[in-house]
This record gives C-alpha cells, sequence and structure tokens, in this order.
C-alpha cells in the first residue's frame, strides 16, 4: 500500500495532496482558486502577494 504525503501549502500552511507546485513552494488547490478569484481592490490580495515572496525568498536565500 503506498502512502501519499501532503504538502505544506505556502497560502494557508494545511497539508494537502492536490495543487500546483511553484519553485520549490507548493499551494493547495483550493488556495489556488481562491487566489484566482480574488480582484486587487479586495483585502486578502496583499496576503496573498506576501504569502507568494516567500517563494522567493526562500529560492533566492
Amino acid at each position: 500500500m503506498e502512502e501519499h504525503v501532503g504538502k505544506a501549502c505556502v497560502i494557508c500552511g494545511h497539508e494537502k495532496q492536490e495543487g500546483i507546485r511553484i519553485i520549490d513552494g507548493f499551494i493547495c488547490e483550493s488556495c489556488e482558486i481562491e487566489m484566482v478569484g480574488t480582484d486587487v481592490q479586495d483585502a486578502k490580495y496583499p496576503f496573498f502577494i506576501h504569502q507568494l515572496k516567500r517563494i522567493w525568498m526562500q529560492n533566492n536565500a
């Protein structure tokens, strides 16, 4: 029997199976859907940008 280990989402921090990989980061499917549907004027938009910057910072550290 195979054991599937989830990856921690850089947005919500939860361990999930389904999502996308960006460089060395992982974004779960539910956060991806929420981000894509978020307008730039939405209060959550800066939060998403901040969390995505963490991927860039980890890769360039």
